[in-house]
């Protein structure tokens, strides 16, 4: 699947959080939801990224927008990652890459030669009306969480 453009809506889903909780991007409607996807809990990457995200949660939040984080590990991993780190938002467990693939970010990636299918790091800004507002593409982390919090209306 192709990733989804600005104008469009966002698919819908239903995945379980590092709770068990089972999160709805429905379950945000009329709310600005960032939707950001990693590859992997606890890698350097992603723990800077989703630590970032956390630090600025009051700037979201002001916002009433909703953070969500998205890869394709489960739910225990999500938790181990989670509490390791102080993470409080959603955490979703997406291990069949099924929401990976509607949003696009499930993709071929080559690392030392090797060719493989994987997530690649992306954010998706989503509007109250559920349609894409934004959407970040190669993610680089350094300054990514400042740029998503500004870019909210």
């Amino acid at each position: 699947m192709p990733l989804i453009d600005p104008g469009k809506k966002a698919p819908a889903f239903a995945l379980k959080d590092q709770r068990g909780r089972t999160q709805r991007l429905s379950d945000y409607a009329g709310r600005h939801v960032v939707l950001y996807f990693y590859p992997k809990d606890d890698t350097p990457g992603c723990t800077k990224e989703s630590c970032d995200f956390q630090a600025s949660l009051p700037r979201f939040t002001r916002h009433d927008a909703a953070v969500l984080g998205i890869s394709i590990l489960d739910e225990a991993s999500k938790a181990k990652f989670a509490g390791k780190h102080g993470l409080t938002f959603p955490l979703l467990a997406d291990p069949d890459h099924e929401v990976a693939e509607k949003y696009g970010v499930w993709q071929k990636k080559s690392r030392y030669g090797r060719t493989y299918m994987g997530i690649a790091r992306t954010t998706y800004l989503i509007g109250p009306d559920g349609k894409v507002l934004q959407r970040w593409d190669n993610v680089k982390v350094d300054g990514h969480v400042d740029e998503v919090a500004t870019a909210i209306p």
